[in-house]
């Protein structure tokens, strides 16, 4: 079996922080989230690197993110767009919103040549994330077993508006059902989603979620190919211009069509990110943090 892919979900512009947060500076030398991930995932054992993007941003990717990594990494450069659907499907008249995270990776689908994990480009996981997704795919044996960085809601939250997580139930280590909640806002240690930003509902801060870090076998590739068309026959007529295939989606059909298992890798680790301006702040000083405790150097892979 081929050694492990990292496949980085990029394309988006980041609607609700405002800009390119994929390459946004988040220390004085000028490293964004994305030159942390990649650190940790190289030091974990990642050499081949797939990067979906957009080709809006090719340009400012490349110069700030991609030539650096391809010091380091065998680079492969992905395009999601739009367009990109199954035979006999066309995008609704007014859509700009791209298809969500499953679609994004799908467009991977020949890049990908072994077991891949997936992350965003603007979250920071933690070193040990990388480590664990790194050894389950080293160590599998079976295509159709997968896994999933489970984090504690309460470390993935932000005191400064709602976040979209994967809520999820898991049974002697293995994940039994993922729900994408859509709106989550923090309640001190704990937080509460809302379908109708009126009524809430408490969820611990115990609870695991999903924060798009998974591990899969290359039979995933196929699943998210066979699955797409029945998707996009659902949902086009209910919502046509904002329908978005998650990833979750295709997990919890092959959970629920017994085609598949995903293992939860639990992570301890502290989520960040900038979903909004104001998180800025709170990322900036995590990483210093980080870095005066000895966890970073000053020169990564620059």
């Amino acid at each position: 079996m081929n050694k492990p892919n990292l496949v980085i979900l990029a394309a988006g512009m980041g609607s609700r922080f405002g800009g390119l947060k994929q390459i946004t500076p988040i220390d004085p030398y000028g490293h964004a989230i994305i030159d942390f991930s990649l650190y940790d995932a190289y030091r974990a054992g990642f050499r081949k690197v797939v990067f979906i993007i957009k080709h809006e941003i090719e340009k400012d990717f490349k110069e700030f993110i991609g030539y650096r990594a391809e010091k380091y990494f065998e680079v492969e450069y992905v395009y999601q767009d739009l367009a990109n659907l199954p035979e006999g499907y066309s995008v609704p008249e007014g859509r700009v919103k791209p298809w969500g995270t499953g679609h994004a990776t799908l467009s991977a689908i020949d890049a990908v040549d072994g077991p891949f994990a997936v992350i965003n480009a603007d979250d920071y996981y933690g070193p040990s994330a990388y480590e664990a997704l790194y050894k389950f795919l080293s160590e599998l044996d079976c295509d159709d077993e997968h896994a999933m960085v489970a984090y504690e809601l309460r470390k993935t939250v932000t005191e400064n508006g709602s976040v979209a997580r994967g809520v999820c139930q898991v049974e002697d280590g293995y994940l039994t059902d993922v729900v994408e909640r859509t709106r989550i806002e923090k309640r001190g240690d704990d937080g509460a989603y809302t379908e109708d930003g009126v009524t809430f509902y408490p969820l611990s801060g115990d609870t695991p979620v999903s924060m798009n870090c998974w591990g899969f076998g290359l039979s995933m590739m196929q699943e998210l190919k066979k699955r797409f068309p029945a998707w996009l026959d659902e949902n086009l007529r209910v919502n046509p211009l904002k329908c978005e295939y998650f990833l979750p989606f295709v997990a919890n059909a092959l959970i629920k069509a017994n085609e598949g298992k995903i293992r939860i890798l639990n992570c301890s680790e502290t989520w960040y990110g900038v979903t909004y301006k104001e998180d800025m702040e709170n990322v900036v000083s995590a990483i210093a943090r980080m870095r005066a405790e000895g966890k970073y150097p000053e020169k990564m892979m620059d």
